[in-house]
């Protein structure tokens, strides 16, 4: 989803994937993208897909045609490439526990994506940023009773403080998800790739350093992560034994094969890694090759001759 704002395809605020009915080859071809990078999973986009959000663009009538061909997209690319399919839902903004009209709506729409992701014969089925505790038990209460035994992945979005909006901590949160049959994790979707800190827990309580200013949502790109940060998480899901591990918000290609690099594997765009030692001007040879190497350098980096790594 944010990949596709920031190429100028998806509207941020309603955040509905139209893209997939409007430009299905650029789903496919990023669904490509993120694989020669090294995600063995190829994730239907239809996040934010659900027919209250379609209602909401005046859509709603294209719901199950965006589901299908989300599902299709993605099942192309994982068939040509061997990586799993995965279908996905994802909170609903609608859910209210002591609504039961609310609570059958949402019911209803899980139940349908779920059954166009089992007709496309997925392997497991993510639900994706859950904030609410009952509603993350009620999607994988569906998937279990719709999914015909495919697993189930759940993922929260933990804010600030550390707990549900409904009022459950966090672990206590996922133990209760573990419990009641989440096959994986139940993991958050925590590792953002953005500089999150002690007292800006969440990228949307960044602030500008100069301005004071919040940086969610139009500005938050001046506070990315680098290839260093996210390889040092790689190293600590590694060091506690996470069997199961991506990005989640922000997400690139880039950010993928650094983080499969680190957990020892090789996919095709490793091909491409950097290599400064093949510069001409910060590489091993380059004094030999080229006779202003040195004062490039010293104009480059302020007077340090530096060589970069």
């Amino acid at each position: 989803m944010w990949e596709f704002d920031r190429r100028g395809y998806l509207q941020r605020g309603s955040n509905a994937p139209e893209v997939v009915l409007e430009h299905p080859d650029l789903v496919k071809a990023m669904h490509r993208e993120f694989v020669h990078a090294g995600s063995d999973v190829v994730l239907a986009f239809t996040y934010c897909a659900h027919r209250e959000k379609l209602k909401s663009i005046n859509k709603e009538d294209k719901v199950e045609k965006l589901n299908r061909q989300a599902l299709q997209i993605a099942k192309e690319v994982a068939e040509e490439t061997g990586a799993l399919l995965a279908g996905g839902i994802c909170h609903t903004r609608v859910y209210d526990p002591q609504d039961p009209v609310a609570v059958e709506k949402c019911h209803n729409m899980f139940k349908e994506m779920i059954e166009w992701a089992v007709d496309a014969g997925v392997d497991y089925i993510t639900g994706e940023t859950f904030d609410i505790l009952d509603e993350a038990l009620l999607a994988l209460e569906c998937i279990q009773k719709y999914g015909k035994g495919v697993p189930a992945v759940i993922t929260f979005a933990p804010y600030c403080p550390d707990e549900t909006i409904d009022g459950v901590p966090i672990p206590e949160a996922c133990r209760r998800l573990e419990e009641a049959g989440a096959a994986v994790g139940p993991i958050a979707a925590l590792p953002v790739p953005f500089r999150c800190k002690d007292d800006c827990k969440t990228f949307y309580s960044l602030k500008d350093e100069e301005t004071g200013d919040f940086l969610y949502p139009r500005n938050l790109e001046s506070n990315r992560c680098n290839a260093k940060d996210i390889i040092e998480f790689a190293k600590q899901t590694k060091e506690i034994g996470v069997q199961y591990v991506g990005l989640c918000c922000g997400n690139t290609a880039g950010y993928m094969r650094d983080l499969a690099e680190t957990l020892g594997r090789k996919p095709p765009a490793s091909r491409y890694s950097m290599d400064m030692s093949r510069s001409s001007i910060q590489g091993n040879e380059a004094d030999a090759v080229n006779p202003l190497a040195r004062k490039t350098r010293l104009f480059m980096f302020g007077g340090s001759d530096y060589r970069a790594k």
